[in-house]
């Protein structure tokens, strides 16, 4: 399965998305917020299949952490989540970065939904990307 970083400064919601996503044999590290993310993904040896982030944290929020990362980690698939309709808006200006954004509050089969299609998608662009690049 997938090795994913989640990224969530409120505790609950942090607790609960990463058992949701070790249920279906996914390995997830946390992080509290943007920062400690961007901390944790600068270590060369650290492989993501995913990175799964809140939008409204302190620190750095979601949507400044999925810019960084798709500029220094192009090939990872992004999957955000806000409880706001308005920083929801404000993803969409991303979307050629991130592969969805849910609202929150959402199920567990809603997140365990969500990510299989980021995992999904991202894979599909990647693999586009490859063929191109390739051709």
């Amino acid at each position: 399965m997938a090795h994913i970083l989640l990224t969530e400064d409120d505790d609950s919601v942090r607790v609960f998305v990463k058992r949701a996503l070790e249920l279906d044999g996914h390995s997830v590290d946390t992080a509290g917020d943007g920062g400690e993310a961007l901390e944790i993904l600068a270590d060369p040896a650290a492989a993501y299949d995913l990175l799964v982030s809140d939008i409204m944290m302190p620190v750095l929020d979601g949507i400044a952490l999925a810019l960084a990362v798709a500029r220094d980690r192009p090939e990872l698939p992004i999957l955000l989540m806000t409880g706001y309709a308005d920083q929801r808006e404000r993803a969409h200006g991303l979307d050629q970065l991130v592969e969805d954004v849910l609202p929150k509050p959402f199920t567990l089969a809603e997140i365990r939904r969500a990510v299989g299609d980021a995992m999904r998608n991202g894979r599909a662009r990647r693999d586009g990307d490859s063929r191109r690049l390739a051709g």
